[in-house]
């Protein structure tokens, strides 16, 4: 699992003694001493390990104070990891739901704790250069199988609205932008207006996660191997596309924004180039339809639109992490690449 911090923890000790009753009474081996430690890099939904002498789990819950539309809702994520639990996709197993935000603020779920690793950054230095390039492809391999995935026969037909989904997307975010925004940016202002004109031609719709990128993965412990697909709290019914482009983000930043590996002389590192690394999603996923310059552009702008959430929050003191300051700062660096991508095509 990621990294684990000593950050003062955000229940208090009345609702720590409350979830510890609530777990002994919902969920089987959670009974005994309980150790409860916050997880390091989360900037959305607070997550945390809870562990008991007989049962390790995690435990993930919406963020204190005021918060966004539709945002945080870990009602949904329990959900859709319930419905994918035999779909052939990793996930963790779904232990329990806790609607009533008496017990510790807001709903909560838990689910089990697995033994694999989270990538500490999208160069992979903890992996040896010959086998860097497998981990990416299979990331793109699971992609891929999510994609797959009859929807309507998992039951997920009223999980999001067939069709239309950019223009839709689109009109989100932007209305997201509104609420959220921090500072001017007239990078976000020219994508507005430029995104909706430009909506490639056909549509699809597959299970969509929403934020797939390799912090979101789980691989096994030894092997290029996921294991587990996390963080499933934008995810919706969608086009495919928009999570590969999504996905390759990555390429489009330098190390200082976000972990990018704009800049980074990939051969010499093992690393895959963009290109490389959507041609194996195409071949795995047989769509006819490629990652445009429009994809790109959509999911920077909407990454960007999202930091900005993260940097409202932090300064409305109700972010999730302690560096979220830092990382909502790095909204109009997404922005500008969005531009880049525009200018290039």
């Amino acid at each position: 699992m990621p990294m684990h911090e000593k950050a003062p923890p955000v229940l208090n000790t009345a609702q720590t003694q409350a979830l510890q009753t609530w777990l002994g009474q919902h969920v089987a081996g959670a009974q005994g001493p309980m150790h409860l430690t916050r997880i390091h890099g989360g900037q959305s939904n607070p997550t945390f390990f809870v562990d008991f002498p007989e049962c390790a789990l995690v435990l993930r819950k919406q963020p204190p104070g005021p918060l966004l539309p539709s945002a945080h809702a870990v009602d949904r994520e329990y959900r859709i990891q319930r419905a994918l639990a035999n779909s052939g996709l990793p996930v963790p197993k779904m232990r329990a739901f806790c609607a009533d935000a008496q017990v510790i603020g807001t709903p909560f779920y838990v689910m089990d704790k697995l033994a694999g690793r989270v990538m500490s950054s999208h160069a992979l230095p903890e992996i040896e250069p010959a086998q860097r390039q497998a981990y990416w492809m299979a990331m793109a391999e699971t992609l891929a199988t999510l994609h797959s995935l009859d929807w309507a026969a998992l039951g997920l037909s009223d999980y999001g609205k067939p069709g239309n989904f950019f223009a839709r997307q689109i009109a989100r975010w932007s209305r997201q932008w509104a609420a959220s925004r921090t500072r001017e940016d007239t990078h976000i202002e020219r994508l507005i207006a430029w995104l909706p004109a430009h909506i490639p031609k056909g549509d699809d719709t597959r299970i969509a996660h929403g934020d797939f990128r390799l912090g979101n993965l789980m691989f096994h412990p030894s092997e290029p191997r996921v294991i587990a697909v996390l963080d499933w709290e934008l995810s919706t019914l969608g086009h495919p596309l928009a999570d590969a482009a999504y996905s390759a983000m990555a390429w489009h930043t330098p190390p200082a924004s976000f972990d990018g590996l704009l800049g980074l002389d990939l051969q010499a590192q093992g690393l895959p180039t963009q290109a490389e690394y959507l041609a194996h999603y195409h071949r795995c996923s047989g769509r006819p339809d490629r990652v445009a310059p429009f994809h790109l552009a959509f999911s920077l702008f909407r990454f960007a639109v999202i930091l900005e959430g993260v940097r409202a929050r932090a300064l409305a003191g109700n972010a999730a992490a302690e560096d979220a300051g830092r990382v909502g700062d790095q909204s109009a660096a997404f922005a500008q690449a969005a531009i880049q991508v525009l200018d290039g095509v």
